[in-house]
């Protein structure tokens, strides 16, 4: 680990860049594109006004072919990912082909449920590769094109069994698109509240996933900024502090911005928990001018995920 906090395995932007050689990047990704119409039309409303760079399809949502329809009426502003899914709504696949991932409904579990099976050695390996290959053939009938993104829905990947299981499918399908690292300095941990406890849980697991995606040539951030918990969204400053403090060249903001979305309440979140009210606050704070100025002071270009590239042998890129 360097003086700066970065890791010795992420190098300098490719110097056939014409850019500043201290150009740093940053990928604003919206996650849950597609979970309510309401959720959709935020990120939508905050791509058009080029403050996120990129968001993530849920496309076992009831709500999925909507959202992509209105991207595509909006001359999509975006770039779309995949958010794979095994913790809500039901699954693509027939619910008799993955018995292990849902319940007694037919629906995929809560995330509560799913870890609790997971960890006691009750999810199979088998049925997370084939709700995960009806999901990707689902996102392609969708969207038209394999993803160039992808990042799972309440980072269940970091779990080594379905982190492998997802790889898998990728492989089978020979795609190799950006994927998220759940991944920050341990000083931002320290110095930026909220979520603390989760942010630390999600890090240890996010840094043995990094180091494998690694190994494989895999592209994607260097550290990821923005967990957090619904209370720390009440600071007017919250997106700025994590950009004033956040190291690296590449680096990703994680953000889950949307209206108000009654489809969300019992679903993914409830009035009481704050989750559906959160995606309020955070869409209010990434309209801020604070946000883009943020971005500007700490020498930030927003890039899109597929302009982040890894070749076969040498460091990060950026493609312009």
């Amino acid at each position: 680990m360097g003086p700066d906090g970065r890791s010795a395995s992420h190098l300098a932007i490719s110097s056939r860049e014409t850019r500043s050689a201290a150009e740093r990047l940053l990928v604003v990704v919206a996650d849950d594109f597609g979970i309510g119409p309401e959720t959709s039309r935020g990120i939508l409303e905050l791509a058009c006004r080029r403050v996120i760079t990129g968001s993530v399809l849920i496309v076992n949502s009831p709500h999925a072919p909507n959202a992509v329809e209105v991207w595509r009426k909006c001359g999509m502003p975006m770039e779309i990912g995949w958010h794979p899914c095994l913790t809500l709504d039901e699954p693509i696949a027939s619910p008799k082909a993955v018995p292990s991932l849902v319940g007694g409904d037919g629906r995929l579990r809560s995330l509560g449920a799913f870890l609790k099976r997971l960890l006691l050695g009750l999810v199979r390996r088998a049925h997370i590769e084939a709700e995960f290959d009806a999901q990707f053939l689902r996102y392609v009938e969708l969207v038209g094109e394999p993803p160039r993104m992808v990042n799972t829905h309440q980072h269940v990947s970091l779990f080594p069994l379905v982190g492998a299981a997802l790889m898998n499918v990728l492989r089978r399908h020979g795609v190799t698109p950006y994927v998220r690292r759940v991944r920050e300095p341990w000083s931002l941990l320290r110095s930026v509240p909220g979520g603390r406890m989760k942010r630390a849980v999600l890090n240890a697991l996010g840094r043995r996933q990094s180091r494998r995606l690694e190994r494989a040539r895999i592209a994607g951030n260097e550290w990821l900024i923005g967990l957090t918990d619904p209370l720390a969204l009440a600071d007017p400053f919250f997106f700025a502090h994590w950009l004033d403090r956040a190291p690296g060249r590449v680096v990703e903001l994680t953000c889950h911005p949307g209206h108000w979305d009654e489809t969300l309440l019992g679903r993914d979140g409830t009035l009481a928990n704050g989750l559906v009210q959160r995606r309020v606050d955070e869409l209010r704070l990434l309209q801020q001018p604070t946000f883009l100025e943020a971005v500007r002071r700490n020498r930030f270009t927003l890039v899109g995920p597929s302009q982040v590239l890894m070749p076969a042998d040498g460091p990060y890129i950026h493609a312009a």
